[in-house]
């Protein structure tokens, strides 16, 4: 078991062909590509770099040390999935992606990071000396967070990542680094555990974390022209307004400024989610 796999060492240049050199440490031979070496390196020198074990099992040194490290957390991209055993997160290493197990992912595979989503990672070695990633827990995310107590943020739109999945909401990182949570009601979809989302702020929490929602705000759900409508409604007698599909199109432009065509799919809308009715003689907001 080589205990610098993983690690930052130094070790002594030996020896170099046309495309490496090799740096040994402790009876340990490591290849090191020499494109990634500017000036070039005497025999004899030593060489500070990551030493890790390679796709094809070869022990291999980078100076380009990623972030991500034992004990040392930083964003990976996940690049793959292999049933029954976990996923592959890619931490900047030219020729090596490390897994992060199966054991340590949500139990429903539907919440399983997709290619492309980003989980923040450290190294860790099992007891046979294999690197794995192993996720960051609640008290690393509450280490980097920024607390928020602004309420002028309410309403504002957010991008977050989602950072863990529970039975009653979703916990996120926002690009600011402030902590939020989106409860079940305000999901139209379950997020997978690294997505990236599209999330609004509905409140602050007495923790200075955010509550978020992921659902449309109403008039991005139910358009523009039927938001209008919706609160013109209302502020009629009766919660009542004169039109409806059979009304006279220069009525329709004159009174809501919009075509008839615009107003019957904006009605059509409003039928749909069910806050409105439709009269012989017009249309009544549903309370």
């Amino acid at each position: 078991m080589n205990t610098d796999d993983g690690t930052i060492i130094t070790g002594k240049v030996t020896d170099e062909n046309d495309k490496e050199y090799f740096i040994q440490k402790d009876g340990i031979t490591y290849s090191l590509n020499k494109k990634e070496i500017k000036k070039p390196l005497k025999l004899g020198s030593n060489f500070k770099g990551f030493a890790y074990e390679n796709e094809k099992h070869e022990m291999q040194i980078t100076r380009d040390i990623p972030e991500v490290g034992i004990d040392s957390y930083g964003w990976g991209k996940v690049v793959g999935t292999k049933f029954g055993l976990g996923i592959f997160v890619d931490i900047g290493l030219k020729n090596k992606d490390i897994a992060v197990s199966m054991d340590d992912l949500p139990d429903m595979k539907s919440l399983w990071p997709d290619v492309g989503d980003k989980l923040l990672i450290a190294i860790k070695k099992d007891n046979k000396g294999r690197l794995w990633g192993e996720l960051a827990d609640n008290e690393i995310f509450k280490a980097i967070s920024q607390p928020v107590d602004d309420p002028k943020l309410k309403n504002h739109d957010v991008k977050a990542r989602v950072i863990n999945t529970k039975k009653m909401g979703t916990q996120v990182l926002t690009d600011h680094y402030n902590l939020g949570f989106i409860d079940k009601s305000e999901e139209e979809q379950e997020p997978r555990l690294g997505e990236e989302v599209n999330a609004r702020i509905i409140g602050l929490r007495p923790n200075k974390t955010l509550y978020l929602s992921l659902r449309p705000r109403s008039y991005e759900s139910i358009g523009e022209d039927a938001e209008m409508i919706k609160r013109i409604l209302p502020m009629k007698p009766n919660n009542f307004l004169p039109y409806n599909d059979k009304s006279d199109p220069e009525e329709i432009k004159n009174y809501f400024g919009i075509s008839k065509g615009q107003f019957k799919r904006a009605l059509g809308k409003l039928l749909k989610n069910g806050l409105v009715e439709k009269e012989t003689d017009g249309i009544k907001l549903i309370k």
